[in-house]
């Protein structure tokens, strides 16, 4: 391969790489770079070059992203990637992410699916198959559905000053009625049924 062929290939690689780390706010994996035509010996180069920002095992970010103003909600595509695309943000994660009541939770709360292994100190797994209807996907990463959030949290024995904000500011907004509230949480068991129950009990007073 002539010298400039072999530049302009690289070009094509390095565009192909943006182009995919732009729509993951920035992170890939080593799976996904080595798809593009990355081996891992040039992976190891760039992280060494520090043109690559090793975040995770196999798990990477374009040093450019992590200099420019990013969004609250950049980290969940991490776990997203971290999970092998399976995980759903959920819970109070999920809370904060629609940006529901005081929810402000101090680890990352994903739903997986029953067969899921890998772990991480900084995540707290939950098991769940969701209904596609339960959820949503953001740029880099899926979410559970508002309402979902809140009986899933509810369900799980969250505060319930946490519950009742929650379910304050989303029928304010008008995201949901009363009955769509206690049908999901109905769904969930009757620890979330009390705890919306409680929430809508607040939030007529």
């Amino acid at each position: 391969m002539s010298i400039e062929r072999h530049r302009r290939s690289g070009h094509v690689r390095r565009d192909r790489l943006w182009e995919l780390a732009a729509s993951q706010r920035g992170y890939f994996t080593a799976a996904q770079a080595v798809e593009l035509g990355y081996s891992h010996q040039a992976q190891h180069f760039h992280a060494q070059q520090g043109n690559w920002l090793r975040i995770g095992r196999a798990l990477y970010r374009l040093r450019e992203f992590a200099i420019l103003p990013g969004g609250d909600h950049d980290h969940f595509v991490r776990w997203w990637l971290w999970s092998g695309q399976r995980a759903v943000v959920s819970h109070l994660s999920a809370l904060a992410v629609h940006d529901l009541g005081i929810a402000n939770p101090a680890e990352i709360h994903l739903t997986v699916g029953r067969g899921f292994r890998q772990k991480n100190d900084q995540v707290v797994l939950h098991r769940a198959e969701l209904p596609a209807d339960d959820v949503e996907d953001r740029e880099g990463f899926r979410v559970t559905t508002p309402v979902r959030a809140i009986s899933e949290s509810a369900a799980d024995g969250a505060d319930q000053d946490v519950i009742d904000s929650a379910v304050s500011e989303l029928l304010q907004r008008g995201g949901a009625t009363r009955g769509q509230l206690i049908r999901a949480a109905q769904r969930l068991g009757s620890r979330a049924e009390l705890g919306v129950e409680r929430a809508l009990r607040a939030e007529r007073t």
